[in-house]
């Protein structure tokens, strides 16, 4: 399976153990950007070890087919990653299915860039991996994620309450599909 991927302005990486200062250098960045919309993280996740300790997994788990993380970083600069796309939760045989969760630096929003790295995931995960269903969950104040993804296809099934834990409270979701129709 592939490891490296092109759009327009992006190369999409898988990562190894190698990339944990690049990897840890992105979340010190946005560590408060990021706390609105995601689980509660202790300080042991911003270390080195930690994010090695996570690579490794990532990789087995892309090396398994069990999820498939891409890390996100603009042509012009090797040097710094500005996002990552993720399909986690790989279920294969009747199902199909996964979840996709994303994030992006603070200072690279607005520009399309999410935009572009997901349409690539999706191409990815609709023609590689041969799936037929990607589920993202968003909370409904998150306008800007929404926004993106229906600007990729995907459509409303509907409302989870209490769905994830994020930042020490439960939060409701929008639960967004998006169909492949190539999958018999």
């Amino acid at each position: 399976m592939q490891k490296v991927y092109e759009t327009e302005r992006l190369i999409l990486k898988v990562l190894d153990r190698s990339h944990a200062n690049l990897v840890l250098d992105y979340y010190l960045r946005n560590k408060s950007f990021l706390e609105e919309w995601e689980p509660a993280k202790s300080e042991l996740f911003y270390t080195r070890l930690y994010q090695e300790k996570l690579l490794d997994k990532e990789l087995s788990d892309f090396e398994n087919k069990r999820s498939f993380r891409l890390w996100i970083f603009k042509k012009n600069d090797m040097n710094r990653i500005i996002g990552t796309v993720g399909f986690s939760n790989i279920v294969w045989g009747a199902f199909l299915s996964c979840h996709l969760g994303y994030k992006l630096d603070k200072d690279e929003i607005n520009k399309g860039y999410m935009t572009e790295a997901i349409k690539k995931g999706i191409e990815i995960i609709f023609n590689d991996y041969g799936l037929h269903r990607i589920e993202a969950n968003i909370m409904p104040k998150n306008k800007r994620s929404l926004r993106v993804v229906e600007k990729l296809g995907f459509y409303n099934e509907g409302l989870a309450f209490k769905y994830l834990k994020i930042n020490g409270k439960w939060e409701d979701h929008i639960h967004m599909v998006l169909l492949n129709e190539n999958v018999e």
